[in-house]
């Protein structure tokens, strides 16, 4: 399927805690060039390809790779895909978030206390995920980030893509709105919830009041629709529900 400035949104399942968790990586597509933001967990490298080219995207189309940020169900496939894809395809990240992808740093999240956790997972948990797990943690996937992005930058692929800065759920994190379908790809910014939009999952952000502060600048953008990387996509009143949210949210 080719088409003009098309967003696709990716399903990709994976068996987490022993239950299955989905997350929802977007493709940009204008019919010669691919953009992908987002690339699932690790080891799902086979289920992300079969979920381009049922878009008719392979991997030597997609040009440009852009993370929202450094969590390790967003980096997954980063590594796999840049090997499978064009020489020339190109990761975009923001600059606090570069360090982490690249594995110049340890991932905030992945702290030694995170780690010593697997060991006491419930039994029930079959001993091979875990030490899967626990490998994954320890020596998680990276690579190199080629360009940085900023607040407000306006990337020329697709028609146009408005780079946000919504930091809170990570120091760096960015949310993307594709122009011309009036679409924000949210990341972790937002969520779905029973089809309903909310906020970023308290318990996953690392500063809640920078993550809802965040959000007051999205009503600036006439969205149409919203992807969220967890829960999916959202349509609607959008930017009244984004400005709910944020009103319940300095009110509690």
């Amino acid at each position: 399927m080719q088409a003009v400035n098309k967003v696709h949104m990716l399903q990709l399942s994976a068996e987490v805690m022993g239950k299955t968790d989905s997350v929802y990586p977007t493709l940009l597509w204008d019919g010669q060039s691919a953009v992908l933001v987002d690339t699932g967990y690790p080891r799902q490298i086979a289920a992300l390809l079969e979920a381009m080219a049922h878009f008719g995207v392979t991997p030597d189309k997609l040009t440009t790779i852009l993370m929202t940020h450094q969590d390790l169900d967003h980096i997954g496939n980063l590594p796999d895909l840049v090997h499978e894809s064009s020489p020339s395809v190109q990761v975009l990240a923001h600059e606090l978030e570069k360090p982490y992808i690249q594995g110049d740093r340890r991932l905030i999240k992945i702290t030694p206390e995170a780690i010593a956790q697997i060991d006491s997972l419930p039994k029930e948990i079959p001993l091979e995920w875990r030490q899967g797990l626990k490998a994954v943690l320890e020596n998680p996937p990276k690579a190199q980030v080629d360009r940085t992005v900023t607040d407000g930058e306006e990337l020329s692929y697709c028609g146009g893509i408005i780079v946000i800065g919504t930091p809170g759920h990570t120091p760096g994190h960015i949310s993307f709105y594709h122009v011309p379908s009036c679409t924000l790809i949210a990341g972790d910014a937002l969520v779905v919830e029973e089809g309903q939009l909310q906020g970023p999952s308290p318990d996953q952000t690392l500063d809640m009041e920078q993550a809802l502060q965040s959000l007051k600048k999205l009503n600036q953008y006439d969205i149409q629709t919203v992807i969220c990387y967890h829960g999916g996509q959202y349509t609607g009143d959008v930017n009244q529900r984004i400005a709910e949210i944020a009103i319940s949210s300095s009110n509690s």
